[in-house]
């Protein structure tokens, strides 16, 4: 594989793979807590919410998809301005 830093697993991890029905020898734990949670219902992945509330990711696997790595990482302006606007209040 090309560009190695772009893919990362775990298999040590007792949690690995960590969503249901993962490819183990696909599975990139590179974004374990995903960046793009922070979009909200914008964040472009499978995701539902609970009745409490909270997002559940569990069902998502689109950071952890090897061929999306710069999907998520041109998504890093959008987390920046979120960022930048939670500094102002």
């Amino acid at each position: 594989m090309e560009d190695k830093y772009r893919f990362f697993a775990h298999r040590e991890c007792e949690f690995f793979p960590c969503h249901p029905g993962a490819d183990p020898d696909r599975f990139n734990c590179l974004f374990c807590y995903c960046p793009l949670y922070c979009l909200g219902k914008n964040c472009g992945g499978n995701f539902t919410v609970l009745e409490n509330g909270i997002k559940d990711c569990s069902g998502c696997l689109f950071p952890h998809i090897p061929e999306n790595y710069q999907a998520v990482n041109s998504r890093y302006q959008e987390i920046l301005d979120i960022i930048a606007g939670e500094m102002k209040k």
